[in-house]
């Protein structure tokens, strides 16, 4: 037997192992007991509309569960009466799969299932992993452009990458959606704790706006850390074993592959070490301010090497930088510094250890909660504010909402897990100091328990726990709401 009819023999054989519907009428019973994400009827109503001739690219970082959300897209396929042979998932990494075109393996699925290969079915064909295939985007834009009957979707861990060459070379052929890690709302409603929230009212100036309270804020505030210290990732969340060791799984599941193997195969990084030591820098100061002069004298890394470093584990969705404005909301024509924030707050505690609410890092990784609610928010331009005060101290304004058009704060959030701010608002000299200077009314400042209205001379400040802010922004953030409050 040749060796190309060997490996399409071989090649068949993978594919019928990895669609078992195609016999047996469901998906593995695994993907079945799986809470879905709470994302997933956004994407499937994507998926299904056939008439929109885009293939639909799901981005995300590991083990978020973009794989997950797949096969409960091919259940509810099946479910919903789409013939279990006219559905077809490859996974892109698998070896045997190396080099070879979408739709080459496209056309031998077809030609496993006996079908012709200029049939009119429609089909639906999911492509995992698919940066593993060099030019992925060409080929989808091809089979897009030749394949009119059939709804292709691709999914990949390389978030900004797949972004830059889907906007590059799928211009009106694909539609991108970005899956994040776990949002507070999600692990709230994963977990079974729904029954904590309720809706309730803030009076913002003439307009009433919609937030939620806790019947019992204690409770959350417990789930708050612990979703600091583990929900960022679904497995983690329902496994108590992988809790009592979660460096084992994320340190070497998610941020070992992602920087030994995928960062320096898509960027051809020969220094990998270096690159691990920059991430857990960042990682254990996360929520802090860098300057790139500090990072190089710190981590020994050149500046120039720092920016493509930086620019990588923002590819891989592992970090989120975040850029400074004055107090009139302007940026430094000079980026001498700026904030990063990990994408979910449990990367830290995988690396170094769980949290505690009297540990010193705590704020700075409530800040970094908070800004993993905000991330994959559509259409919000968020920077800090940091200037340096009359008395020559540094004021701060820890996230501002950015009109991109007036290049003009919207509004500001202070993020604090306190409540002596709440009985002491003076002492937010940066806030209300920013606040007139910029005609900004109301704020919001968060707290550990407290929900109350403070009026002041100028401005109002709407005081609220900060676990009640992050599930709150998560909720907005998921119905794509777009406000200018700052939840």
């Amino acid at each position: 037997m040749e060796y190309t009819e060997l490996l399409e023999k071989q090649i068949i054989g993978r594919l019928r192992i990895d669609n078992p519907w195609w016999t047996e009428g469901a998906v593995p019973q695994f993907y079945q007991d799986m809470k879905p994400r709470l994302y997933l009827d956004i994407f499937y109503s994507l998926v299904t509309d056939v008439d929109l001739q885009r293939a639909v690219v799901l981005m995300g970082p590991r083990r978020v569960g973009k794989t997950v959300m797949l096969f409960h897209t091919i259940s509810r396929l099946l479910a919903e009466g789409v013939p279990q042979q006219n559905i077809i998932y490859i996974s892109v990494e698998t070896p045997i799969y190396n080099k070879i075109y979408l739709e080459h393996l496209f056309n031998l699925s077809k030609k496993t299932l006996g079908k012709p290969e200029n049939d009119k079915d429609q089909y639906y064909v999911f492509f995992d992993e698919i940066q593993y295939l060099k030019d992925w985007e060409v080929n989808l834009k091809s089979l897009v452009d030749t394949y009119k009957n059939v709804k292709f979707v691709a999914s990949g861990s390389a978030a900004a990458e797949l972004k830059k060459r889907s906007n590059e070379s799928g211009a009106g052929r694909f539609t991108d959606f970005s899956l994040p890690p776990l949002t507070f709302y999600e692990y709230i409603h994963l977990k079974g704790y729904e029954q904590l929230m309720y809706k309730q009212k803030m009076q913002w100036k003439e307009t009433e706006i919609d937030c939620y309270g806790s019947v019992d804020i204690d409770k959350l505030n417990a789930l708050f850390v612990d979703y600091i210290n583990y929900g960022g990732y679904p497995e983690v969340v329902f496994s108590d074993k992988i809790q009592e060791n979660p460096g084992q799984f994320i340190r070497h599941d998610i941020i070992d592959k992602v920087l030994l193997r995928d960062l320096p195969s898509l960027y051809g990084i020969n220094d990998v070490q270096e690159l691990n030591s920059l991430f857990t820098m960042i990682a254990y100061h996360s929520g802090g301010q860098f300057s790139y002069e500090s990072m190089s004298k710190e981590s020994g890394v050149r500046k120039d090497l720092l920016r493509q470093y930086i620019g990588y584990l923002e590819a891989a969705f592992l970090i989120r930088k975040i850029h400074r404005t004055d107090d009139n909301a302007k940026r430094y024509q000079r980026e001498t510094s700026f904030k990063i924030y990990l994408t979910n707050p449990s990367l830290r505690c995988a690396l170094f250890q769980p949290i505690k609410v009297s540990d010193e890092e705590i704020g700075n990784l409530v800040e970094t909660a908070v800004f993993a609610q905000w991330i994959p928010r559509q259409g919000v331009d968020i920077s800090f504010a940091n200037w340096r005060l009359s008395n020559k101290q540094q004021g701060e304004v820890d996230i501002v909402g950015i009109d991109a058009g007036l290049q003009k704060p919207q509004w500001a959030v202070e993020i604090k897990w306190s409540d002596r701010y709440a009985q002491n608002p003076g002492e937010l000299e940066s806030l209300l100091w920013y606040m007139p200077k910029n005609g900004l009314t109301d704020a919001i400042v968060t707290s550990e328990t407290v929900t109350l209205t403070k009026k002041m001379q100028q401005v109002t400040l709407h005081f609220m726990p900060v676990a009640c802010y992050a599930y709150t922004v998560a909720s907005n953030t998921l119905k794509n709401t777009r406000m200018i409050y700052g939840l």
